[in-house]
């Protein structure tokens, strides 16, 4: 409460004035700072919950297995037995693996390539995709391009294998009808990584592509009309706004198509086995192979931190480099 006061100003003009009821303190804000606390919590609470699930499943399928894989390097465990503690040994034993760096080898090879194809062909077929065309044709092809990533990676490597096959395969009797001889794309440890990263580009590449084509869409129509009211050619619209615009979507899929060649699996196993010899065997199959073929889990787990490793350091590299070009609005 106020009361209401009369003053005597200069001049002896009456000057209405309100102080503050005797007895009562002044708590100015005192009200709308509880509200405004009561709101914060009930907001975190309410973010706790949503985070919750995530999290929970973060914990049981992420962290805890690979603490269990940090911890599991430290033993010799065969599945059969109990393991037995050996410390640093099977990180020792890394060094003197010849074999371990020729998968590596084969690994970045083929991962290398994947990944330009699906940054750089999934940029092109995403542009064309933005083109002028009836919105059938569009959906079609969308459709036709996405349609690979959402099967199953076996189904897929399982159907090339038979279009690949040497003698009965279907793309060496098409190569045929134009006078090409047979080629031997599962048993040469020359077509064999190449049949890989043709069936896992193939897979992948329509992922790239609706990423892209998000991208495209994101970008204000009114730059691109008026880059045209200034002059701009396609090449120069396309060099100088689009990609600057869109550098952030090709960072995002650097990243995740890195990662995910890296760690392809079943298109190797399924096509050649890894074979011949260690041409097209990537490193997640390597683990596969010491782990539940050589029952060799503690060794297995040491590959796999490496594995992590690389992946960490690639993916810190490329977000390092990105600054350079990487353009947000």
């Amino acid at each position: 409460m106020t009361k209401l006061t009369d003053e005597r100003g200069a001049g002896g003009t009456a000057v209405r004035s309100a102080q503050p009821a005797s007895g009562l303190p002044r708590a100015a804000g005192t009200g709308s700072s509880r509200p405004r606390r009561s709101r914060r919590a009930r907001d975190g609470r309410a973010a706790a919950g949503f985070l919750a699930p995530s999290l929970i499943a973060f914990c049981i399928f992420v962290l805890a297995p690979s603490i269990a894989v940090a911890v599991l390097s430290l033993f010799r465990w065969n599945l059969l037995s109990d393991g037995t503690f050996i410390g640093f040994d099977n990180f020792v034993k890394l060094a003197s693996d010849s074999r371990l760096f020729d998968v590596y080898r084969s690994t970045a090879f083929m991962a290398v390539v994947i990944l330009a194809v699906n940054v750089v062909i999934g940029l092109l077929l995403a542009v064309l995709l933005e083109t002028r065309m009836p919105n059938w044709l569009r959906g079609f092809f969308r459709l036709s391009f996405l349609f690979p990533f959402v099967v199953s990676s076996s189904a897929v490597a399982l159907i090339w294998r038979f279009l690949l096959n040497k003698d009965l395969g279907l793309v060496n009797y098409w190569l045929g009808l134009i006078g090409i001889d047979r080629i031997d794309w599962l048993g040469s440890s020359f077509w064999a990584p190449i049949s890989v990263i043709i069936v896992s580009s193939w897979k992948t590449v329509g992922f790239s592509i609706l990423i892209y084509v998000a991208g495209l869409q994101s970008i204000p129509n009114e730059i691109r009309e008026a880059a045209i009211v200034d002059g701009a050619n396609a090449w120069q619209r396309f060099f100088r706004i689009t990609l600057p615009l869109l550098s952030p979507t090709v960072l995002f899929l650097l990243v995740i198509n890195t990662i995910s060649a890296f760690q392809i699996f079943a298109e190797p196993k399924v096509l050649t086995g890894g074979g011949p010899g260690d041409a097209s065997r990537t490193i997640v199959q390597y683990i596969y192979d010491l782990a539940f073929g050589a029952f060799d889990l503690g060794y297995a787990s040491a590959v796999g931190l490496t594995l992590l490793l690389v992946l960490v350091v690639l993916t810190t590299i490329q977000f390092r480099v990105s600054k350079s070009w990487t353009h947000y609005q």
